[in-house]
C-alpha cells in the first residue's frame, strides 16, 4: 500500500490580547471543521493586528463538558484532518476558538456566555444546534411553547435552557444597555435558516416583552447560510488513525476535504472578508441551500434508512452497491433535480457525480445512523416540500415514497434481520407507540404516520396517491430484502421529460 501523504499547517504562538467577535452557539464536531476552519484562514491571512477582532468565542449549550475541558486544557487548539481518500489527508492545526464555555444546565458558564454575547466586541452570533434546538415544527415552522425547554424559557427569560431562549436574554441585554444586536447567522440544515431562526426568537421574545420582540423584529439581521462538509462523529478507529499520523488529540475532527460556505450578506455590525477566504457572500441563499437540502441531504436520508435497514453500517458501503446508486440517480433526476430553482451557472449534472464521489470516500466511514438521527425533524425540508411540489405537478415520487416507508420501518427499532438499533429522534416515545398499536397492519401504520402533522403537510397527508405509495412501499420493504424492494420500483425511463 502507497505511504500516506500528509500536509501539515500549524499556527504559530498564542498571541495576546485575543479578541472575540464572533459567539458561537453549538461546540460540535461541525462548527470545528467548517467555520472554525474558515475563521482560521481569515486569521491567518489578516494576520495577528488586522485578525484579532474575529476570533470566535463557542459554547456547548446542552452536553459535552468534556469538549470544554478539552480545549481549555490544549490552549484552544486542535486538529482538522481532511482526507481526500485513505491515503492522502491534510492536517489542519485551528486557533481561531479563544474561549470555549459550558452554559448547558447546571453549567458553570451560563451568565459568562450571557456577558460575552452583551459585549459590545461580539458583532456576530452564529449557530449550530441541529434542526431540533430551533424548537419549531417541521412542517408548519411554528414555536413548540408546549416544549419543556422552551416552556422553562418563557418562565425564567434570564436563566435560558435553549438557543432561542439564550439569543432573546442576550439581545435583552444589549437593548437595554443601548449596545447594537449583533447580526445571527444560522448555520444549520433548514431551509431559509435565518427566517426560522427569527421566527423562533421574536416568538419566544414576545412571551417576554412585546416591545423587545419589536425591536429584534426591526434592528436585528439574521441572514441565512448554506454549510457543506460531511464530518462524521469521531469514533476509536479515527483516533487510532489519528494516533499512528503523530496527532494525540481529544478534540480532534475527521472530515472530508470538500468545504462550502454560502452566505447571505447582511451584517450591519460588520463582518470577516470572508469572500477572500472562500466563502460566498450572496443576496439570496435560498437556491444554494434547497439544492443542497433535497440533492446531498435528501440523497443520505434515503442511503441512511434503507441501508441501515439493510444492515450496512457506512455511507461508502452503500453506494457501492449498484441497487442504491440506481436509487439515488433516479431521485435525483426524477424527483429532487425537477424542484429546484438551480443557482446561476450550476452543471447539476457535475454536482451529483461529485456527491456520489464524497459518499464513495471511504476514509470517513459516514456512519448512516448518524445521519438517520431526528428524521421528523429532517425529512420535511429534505423530501417532504419537494413531493408536495411533485404531487402538485402529477409528478413521479417512487423513491421519495419508499424514503418514506423505509423511514417508519426503520423508527421500529431494528433491521430487516431483526438487529436492533437506538431511534434517536425528539419523537420516539410517539413513534414507538405507532408501532405498539399498528405493526402488524401496514396500512394502519401508514395512515397512523402521516397522521403525525408535526411532520407530514396536509397536500401530502390528505393525498391517497401518496399515502397507497407509501404502504404499497412498506409492504414490499416487509417482503423482500431492499435491494429487491429497489429493483421493484417502477422506474421511469431517466431520459423521460417529466
Amino acid at each position: 500500500m502507497a505511504a500516506t501523504r500528509i500536509q501539515i499547517e500549524r499556527q504559530p504562538a498564542r498571541h495576546v490580547p485575543s479578541g472575540i467577535g464572533i459567539v458561537h452557539l453549538g461546540l460540535g464536531a461541525f462548527h470545528r471543521a467548517h467555520q472554525a476552519v474558515y475563521v482560521q484562514r481569515c486569521l491567518n491571512r489578516l494576520g495577528a493586528e488586522r485578525g484579532d477582532d474575529w476570533g470566535i468565542c463557542s459554547a456547548n449549550i446542552r452536553s459535552n463538558r468534556a469538549l470544554v475541558d478539552q480545549l481549555r486544557d490544549s490552549d484552544y487548539r486542535y486538529h482538522v484532518a481532511e482526507f481526500a481518500d485513505s491515503r492522502q489527508v491534510t492536517l489542519r492545526e485551528i486557533g481561531a476558538i479563544r474561549e470555549a464555555l459550558y452554559a448547558g444546565p447546571d453549567g458553570p458558564d451560563r451568565e459568562t456566555l450571557l456577558a460575552r454575547m452583551s459585549d459590545p466586541g461580539v458583532r456576530i452570533l452564529t449557530l449550530t444546534v441541529t434542526e431540533k434546538g430551533y424548537f419549531l415544527s417541521p412542517s408548519s415552522g411554528e414555536l413548540l411553547t408546549d416544549a419543556a425547554p422552551i416552556a422553562h424559557d418563557i418562565a425564567h427569560p434570564e436563566s435560558p435552557d435553549t438557543a432561542p431562549g439564550m439569543l432573546v436574554a442576550a439581545l435583552a441585554r444589549r437593548r437595554t444597555a443601548g449596545i447594537e444586536p449583533f447580526a445571527v447567522l444560522c448555520c444549520d440544515n433548514m431551509p431559509h435558516n435565518g427566517q426560522r431562526t427569527r421566527r423562533a426568537v421574536i416568538s419566544l421574545a414576545r412571551h417576554r416583552d412585546a416591545a423587545l420582540a419589536e425591536w429584534i423584529d426591526a434592528h436585528v439581521a439574521f441572514p441565512s447560510s448554506m454549510v457543506d462538509r460531511i464530518v462524521p462523529a469521531m469514533t476509536d478507529a479515527d483516533r487510532t488513525r489519528l494516533a499512528e499520523l503523530g496527532v494525540d488529540d481529544p478534540a480532534a475532527v475527521v472530515c472530508e476535504t470538500f468545504s462550502q460556505w454560502v452566505v447571505e450578506d447582511d451584517f450591519p455590525l460588520g463582518r470577516p472578508d470572508w469572500e477572500a477566504d472562500g466563502v460566498e457572500m450572496v443576496a439570496d441563499v435560498a437556491p444554494f441551500e434547497t439544492m443542497k437540502l433535497r440533492l446531498l441531504n435528501g440523497a443520505h436520508s434515503l442511503l441512511a434508512y434503507l441501508g441501515a435497514l439493510a444492515g450496512i453500517e457506512t455511507v461508502d458501503a452503500a453506494v457501492a452497491r449498484p441497487a442504491f446508486r440506481q436509487l439515488l440517480q433516479h431521485y435525483w433526476q426524477q424527483e429532487a433535480i425537477p424542484t429546484l430553482s438551480l443557482p446561476a451557472g450550476t452543471d447539476v449534472s457535475a454536482y451529483t457525480q461529485s456527491l456520489l464521489a464524497r459518499f464513495g470516500n471511504d476514509s470517513l466511514r459516514h456512519r448512516l445512523q448518524q445521519i438517520a438521527m431526528d428524521g421528523s425533524q429532517k425529512l420535511p425540508q429534505r423530501w417532504l416540500a419537494g413531493g408536495v411540489e411533485r404531487l402538485q405537478h402529477g409528478g413521479d415520487l417512487t423513491t421519495t415514497t419508499l424514503g418514506v416507508a423505509g423511514w417508519i420501518r426503520y423508527t421500529a427499532g431494528s433491521d430487516l434481520a431483526g438487529r436492533p438499533h437506538p431511534v434517536d429522534d425528539p419523537m420516539a416515545e410517539t413513534l414507538a407507540e405507532l408501532h405498539r398499536r399498528h405493526g402488524n397492519d401496514p396500512q394502519a401504520l401508514v395512515a397512523a404516520f402521516l397522521a403525525l402533522d408535526a411532520v407530514f403537510p396536509a397536500a401530502l397527508r390528505e393525498d391517497t396517491r401518496f399515502s397507497d405509495r407509501v404502504a404499497e412501499a412498506l409492504s414490499i420493504i416487509e417482503s423482500d430484502d431492499i435491494e429487491a424492494a429497489i429493483a421493484a420500483l417502477p422506474y421511469k425511463n431517466p431520459d423521460r421529460e417529466v
